[in-house]
C-alpha cells in the first residue's frame, strides 16, 4: 500500500526532483533561497523556476513565504535528501572509478532518477562491505 509520501513521489518527475535537490543544496549553502538563486544555480530561466515552484507547491513539496523565500516541506525535504544522497554516492563512485568529474556529475544526475530505492540500498550495503574488506586486508 502506498503512503501519502509514496503517492506524491510517483507524480514527481526528474526535473521536480532536481529542483528540490537544488533548493536543499542552496539552503545548506546560503540559508535562505529564492527562485532567482535556483535559476542561477540550475542555469534555467526565472519563468521555468516559477512554473516548477508552483507545481511543487501544489504538490505539497515546498512553500513560499511573504518574502518569496522557498522552504521545503517535510515531504519535499525527504525527497530532496534521498536524491542528494544518491547524487553524492554515484558521483563519488564514478570519480573513484576514474570518470572525469564533470561527466561523473552529469551521469550521477541521470542515475539518481532511475534507480530503484531497493537497488540503491543494496549498492550502498555492497559498497560498505567492500570498504570493510579492504580495511581488513590492509590491517593484515
Amino acid at each position: 500500500m502506498l503512503t501519502s509520501m509514496d503517492k506524491r513521489t510517483v507524480k514527481l518527475h526528474a526535473s521536480g526532483e532536481d529542483y528540490l535537490e537544488t533548493i536543499l543544496v542552496l539552503q545548506k549553502k546560503l540559508g535562505m533561497v529564492r527562485s532567482v538563486d535556483v535559476a542561477r544555480h540550475m542555469e534555467v530561466s526565472k519563468p521555468s523556476v516559477c512554473h516548477a515552484v508552483a507545481t511543487l507547491r501544489d504538490g505539497g513539496f515546498l512553500t513560499m513565504d511573504e518574502d518569496y523565500f522557498l522552504h521545503l516541506t517535510d515531504a519535499g525535504r525527504e525527497v530532496a535528501e534521498q536524491i542528494y544522497e544518491k547524487h553524492r554516492f554515484f558521483t563519488k563512485m564514478l570519480t573513484n572509478a576514474g570518470v572525469d568529474p564533470i561527466a561523473a556529475e552529469r551521469d550521477a544526475c541521470r542515475i539518481e532518477h532511475v534507480i530503484s530505492e531497493e537497488t540503491f540500498e543494496r549498492l550502498k550495503v555492497a559498497h560498505k562491505q567492500s570498504e570493510k574488506a579492504v580495511i581488513s586486508s590492509d590491517e593484515s
